[in-house]
């Protein structure tokens, strides 16, 4: 199998890398510095995450320790939905770009198809907590995103978050000269997504799951939600290959050619999630696990249920 999946740019994306959302700013760059030790190659970052700077700081320490060299490397971020007015993408992409201390992106994405108030508020919110919307465009968004590639800031764009409707609008879009590389969405036996990835695959576009091991340290998590980790049958699954459920729920997604990346920042949990080439799953193991999808999403972004491009309303 391959460690990588290759986009439509011909750009070799590792099919497994660290994920850094609720990463601690003040243990981030230490896990990426053990990360990239263990032999990960792709980081996924996004502004919003608000701690792109220490990730930046470990990239930049092994790079100058000689451990890598910035093109072994593939670093992924995200555009704000704060930014998606056409003037403000490249100023929001510039600002990432210095933060990590890189002067290109593997890949952009826009992290959500909903577009927010623009200012210095992440979640512009009214009074009732929902949040304000900005009169944004996808296609708009997209053609100021097109600009970044030829600019030489990012190599590949893509979306996130996005059903295959708003991903036909862009593929359908008059005058269209790059279209999206990789829709990273949440993906895990829980939301197991079929219809989604099948679609994007058959377009050419690469899947990223995020949340794959269904978010266990998410802020919301009420008691009598379903944990994944524990779930008995993916426990007897890992027995059986004498390995973990973190590293069963990863391999699933490998097996499907969906690029994966757990998040961790401890040390022997990302060397862990690592260990997940020397293994594989039967098809009746793949199917079993498949099965236990129950449409349960971590991130709904509730607060936007009433926006024109809420993304989960389409079923797929």
């Amino acid at each position: 199998m391959a460690k990588y999946v290759e986009l439509y740019t011909k750009a070799k994306m590792p099919i497994l890398g660290l994920g850094t959302w609720k990463s601690p700013p003040g243990k981030v760059a230490d896990a990426v510095k053990k990360a990239i030790d263990v032999g990960y190659r792709h980081f996924d970052c996004a502004y919003v995450y608000q701690n792109e700077d220490e990730v930046g700081s470990g990239i930049q320490e092994k790079i100058k320790a000689g451990v890598v060299k910035r093109e072994d490397l593939f670093v992924v971020s995200k555009l704000w939905c704060t930014f998606h007015e056409k003037h403000l993408v490249k100023g929001a992409c510039k600002t990432t770009l210095a933060s990590l201390k890189l002067d290109y992106l593997d890949l952009y994405l826009i992290h959500w198809p909903v577009g927010f108030k623009a200012g210095s508020e992440l979640f512009p919110a009214d009074e009732k907590g929902m949040t304000i919307p900005s009169n944004t465009n996808i296609l708009d968004t997209w053609e100021a995103m097109e600009e970044l590639v030829d600019a030489g800031l990012v190599k590949a764009i893509g979306v996130s978050n996005f059903n295959h409707e708003q991903i036909e609008r862009i593929l359908k879009k008059p005058g269209l000269k790059y279209k999206p590389a990789n829709n990273q969405i949440e993906c895990h036996p829980y939301l197991t997504q079929e219809k989604l990835v099948d679609y994007c695959q058959s377009k050419g576009i690469s899947v990223t799951a995020y949340s794959p091991l269904g978010s266990p340290d998410r802020p919301w998590a009420k008691p009598e939600d379903p944990s994944l980790l524990d779930d008995p049958k993916i426990k007897e699954i890992a027995a059986k290959h004498n390995k973990t459920s973190a590293q069963v729920l990863i391999r699933f997604h490998i097996q499907r050619n969906v690029i994966v990346i757990p998040k961790s920042v401890t040390p022997a949990r990302i060397e862990e999630n690592f260990k997940v080439f020397d293994f594989e799953l039967s098809k009746q193991e793949m199917e079993t696990i498949l099965s236990f999808n129950r449409s349960w999403r971590v991130c709904a972004l509730s607060t936007c249920a009433s926006h024109k491009e809420y993304p989960f309303k389409a079923e797929y």
